[in-house]
């Protein structure tokens, strides 16, 4: 009697179904139960959003590809960064992260730490080679990102690793102007005291401080119209 004849093509389906489950692949020699490569990815993406580090860190080791993006261009580093997570942001440069990849809108990792004002988490990305001089979609660097958001701190590092105080960005706007129309007195010291030129005029024909005034910042209006020339 035929093996065939005993097994129905029902019991044969069973079986088969039964030995690439998880659980019975490997005791069966059957193949390892593991996520394809793009299941893998797509994952890394997910809990990557989600901040969830530790499956984050297994998934890397398992395979997944470090510079893969979603469908914001984005990768896993970009999105711990956006999380303020050191720790992730250090380990995944360390395991060979790009830190120049760009998102769609042409955002950058070290832009994301620019605008939430992480030191830390730039100074990491400097480290690794992330360039301070890139630009996004609109012509906004990581300069603009910090001086519009009042991250002093950020536009100090800056500074030190060589940024022009004296760029121009769109609409003749300068690092100046972006943290006057910020509001904040701590970065537009900052930039004054690296040389910042306050009597400097956008396409507008204003200066930075009938910015702040207008913006209604008077403290940073008074400080830069004192400013001696």
């Amino acid at each position: 009697m035929s093996i065939c004849k005993c097994f129905p093509v029902a019991v044969w389906a069973a079986f088969a179904l039964l030995a690439s489950t998880p659980a019975v692949a490997q005791t069966m020699g059957g193949p390892e139960y593991e996520a394809s490569a793009y299941n893998r990815n797509a994952q890394l993406l997910a809990v990557a959003k989600q901040g969830d580090g530790a499956r984050a860190r297994a998934l890397v080791d398992r395979g997944a590809a470090i510079n893969a993006r979603n469908r914001n261009g984005e990768t896993a580093l970009y999105l711990f960064v956006k999380r303020g997570d050191e720790d992730l942001v250090r380990y995944l440069v360390q395991k060979g992260a790009d830190v120049g990849l760009a998102a769609l809108d042409q955002t950058t990792p070290l832009m994301a730490a620019a605008l939430s004002g992480r030191r830390d988490i730039a100074e990491a990305l400097l480290a690794a080679g992330a360039d301070p001089r890139l630009a996004d979609r609109l012509g906004k660097t990581a300069m603009v990102y910090a001086a519009g958001a009042g991250r002093a701190s950020i536009v100090a590092l800056l500074l030190e690793r060589g940024v022009d105080v004296h760029q121009r960005f769109p609409h003749e706007l300068t690092a100046l102007m972006w943290a006057a129309g910020s509001g904040s007195v701590e970065t537009v010291k900052v930039l004054l005291a690296a040389g910042a030129d306050s009597a400097a005029k956008d396409d507008r024909g204003m200066t930075a401080a009938e910015i702040a005034r207008k913006a209604g910042h008077e403290a940073v209006a008074a400080l830069l119209t004192d400013v001696p020339r």
